[in-house]
């Protein structure tokens, strides 16, 4: 078994790399060669936080099962732990053997970033020019690089709560791409956003992530044309857009049966009567596969629910291991009982 550490995975799965991966994970999850269990939550006694377990399989060429153990504590904005604390299981379908433990918390960042990257290069407008991120967290930090990739934005702005925290993340954003000797990527103007209305108003790209309990971006703030990806949210009883914004939007999701469970935006507007289960346009697998249009026009609103599947987890952990062996990258655990 190989052990692949956070900055094992930061040096072997690229954002390139993992945004390749995410595309066949979704092909191969709406094809249905997959098998997604609804993640598991159990409470930990008396204690505020919870043991998440997302098993599943993914077939294909690199074949393969596992499952994510995650510790879900609520902690202070910018604690080194993050949110994730875990690890990725990794076992060979073809022999049930263990193959891999990879760190769950920096292999749930990228591949969420890059699937986010890989959902926007699909949905928006094909000018889009100006990014908002919303939110100053890791996860903001994977999205603010991962996103360069989609499009060649001319403006990246950050709104937080804590004026300082975007300030921050601008500036750690900005000292990164300049560090960068990579012309192939976007230069932008990486700056704060001081108002949030004014700032979705002007976006041709929204994407939140945060961890807001109930919407803090409005639908009537939503221009024509604008993509909307929303990802901090993740349980059926928080939402970080309203019922409005679901509505107007042509709604994509990654995992249809989990949406129906845990996408609390889309929950809030059928509980309000605003739309129904139909108002999913599809899955993103679909759209990427060709079977389903994405956006028909310039206009339309788009919005990608982002819960992330176990098939993602598990499509960039196979690629992280197999370019671990053959950079010699990890350490190698013997587990075979002695003879």
């Amino acid at each position: 078994m190989r052990v692949l550490t956070s900055q094992d995975l930061e040096r072997v799965l690229s954002f390139p790399v993992c945004i390749e991966e995410m595309r066949r994970a979704m092909i191969a999850t709406s094809a249905r060669q997959c098998a997604l269990p609804l993640r598991q939550f159990m409470p930990v006694p008396n204690r505020a936080g919870k043991l998440g377990l997302m098993p599943g399989y993914i077939g294909g060429d690199d074949e393969c099962f596992g499952v994510k153990i995650v510790s879900k504590f609520e902690r202070a904005a910018g604690d080194p732990h993050g949110s994730h604390v875990g690890a990725v299981l990794l076992f060979d379908a073809a022999t049930g053997l263990l193959r891999a433990m990879l760190e769950g918390g920096t292999l749930t960042a990228i591949r969420t970033a890059s699937m986010t990257a890989l959902a926007t290069a699909t949905l928006a407008r094909a000018d889009a020019r100006r990014l908002l991120i919303v939110g100053a967290g890791e996860e903001a930090w994977y999205h603010g690089r991962a996103l360069l990739h989609a499009r060649p934005f001319d403006d990246v702005e950050i709104w937080a709560r804590d004026p300082a925290r975007a300030a921050a993340l601008a500036t750690r954003l900005r000292d990164w791409r300049i560090a960068r000797a990579d012309h192939e990527l976007p230069s932008p103007r990486f700056s704060v956003a001081r108002n949030l209305q004014a700032a979705c108003q002007t976006a041709d790209v929204i994407c939140t992530v945060t961890s807001a309990k109930t919407p803090i971006v409005q639908g009537e703030w939503l221009n024509a044309g604008v993509h909307v990806n929303l990802v901090g949210s993740a349980i059926a009883g928080t939402a970080e857009v309203d019922s409005t914004a679901v509505a107007r939007a042509r709604f994509f999701v990654d995992y249809r049966d989990a949406a129906l469970a845990a996408a609390g935006e889309l929950l809030a507007a059928i509980r309000e009567g605003v739309v129904a289960e139909s108002h999913i346009e599809a899955e993103i697998g679909d759209v990427l596969a060709g079977h389903r249009a994405g956006r028909n026009s310039d206009a339309d609103i788009t919005v990608y629910k982002s819960l992330g599947v176990t098939t993602q987890d598990l499509a960039a952990g196979w690629r992280a291991l197999r370019d671990a062996i053959v950079q010699d990258v990890g350490q190698t655990l013997e587990l075979t009982a002695p003879h």
